[in-house]
């Protein structure tokens, strides 16, 4: 029988030691498996978030984490490998797969299903002030209804000082899809595709795609207890196999011009609790 690794043992670990893919990839095999062409394809952006995030303010054992939007556990497993307390949140449809229950269990991420963010029932388990982290990564492109109840109870939970960091792709990125020329001498319309509509999933979509005025601005109109600590232009990882020359081409001027790199990353900090969220949806 094969040794599980000590750094993977069940429950926190005092280690802060982000883990490898090898590592990662060997947690989840053993749990059962999981999507490894979507876990090796999204690595570098976990572990780019994972050390954005340390730059602004370290963590240290022990944080209370909260992922929204966990999926198969792969972003919140790094969190929980390095010792922190995570609770993971997102639909059934992930979160009650048999392999991802066995992977938490190991980590001691504790699971909270919720049907629609829309109504976020899930961290009515929590107590108000308890995170002092929260993960809201590649989810707020998903979302399609009025956030501000979602916000609320998310806010609610957060601690005063805690950070809520928020990545997504950059509307203005120099291979997205404001860009798209063939859509506009086609004589389509903006946003998206007819066809991803009615054959997709609703939370399958980007339904809206932020430039980085317009999601400082979101938070603002939310709350003046959201303060804006950090908002960076992230790049792609260079990529490991041959690529294309254009593709090449496109790295280096991303790389040039933030304003052109294909994801935004802001870290919002709640200083205080003074005002809460303070918009009120109308017709």
């Amino acid at each position: 029988m094969r040794e599980r690794d000590p750094y993977l043992a069940t429950g926190p670990h005092p280690r802060m030691t982000l883990p490898t893919l090898a590592q990662s990839l060997e947690l989840f095999r053993r749990n059962g498996g999981t999507a490894e062409p979507y876990l090796c394809h999204h690595w570098p952006r976990f572990v780019r978030t994972r050390e954005e995030i340390e730059r602004t303010r370290p963590l240290v054992a022990g944080t209370k984490v909260l992922d929204i939007g966990a999926h198969w556990l792969h972003q919140t497993s790094i969190y929980a490998y390095e010792g922190m307390h995570v609770a993971a949140m997102d639909l059934p449809d992930t979160l009650a797969l048999p392999d991802v229950i066995a992977a938490a269990a190991e980590l001691g991420i504790s699971l909270h299903c919720n049907d629609s963010l829309e109504r976020i029932t899930a961290l009515q388990a929590f107590p108000d002030d308890h995170f002092e982290l929260v993960l809201f990564t590649e989810v707020v492109e998903h979302i399609t209804f009025n956030p501000v109840a979602m916000w609320r109870e998310i806010f609610r939970v957060t601690r005063p000082g805690g950070r809520i960091v928020v990545t997504t792709p950059n509307y203005y990125a120099l291979r997205g899809r404001f860009w798209s020329v063939r859509r506009l001498l086609a004589r389509y319309g903006g946003g998206l595709d007819v066809s991803d509509i009615v054959n997709l999933r609703t939370y399958a979509h980007h339904w809206k795609e932020y430039s980085m005025r317009e999601l400082i601005q979101y938070f603002r109109l939310l709350s003046p207890d959201f303060r804006c600590i950090k908002a960076v232009y992230t790049e792609e990882s260079p990529p490991a196999q041959p690529q294309a020359v254009s593709r090449h081409v496109a790295l280096a001027i991303e790389k040039w011009l933030p304003l052109l790199r294909p994801a935004l990353h802001v870290e919002l900090e709640l200083a205080t609790k003074a005002h809460g969220i303070v918009v009120e949806p109308h017709w």
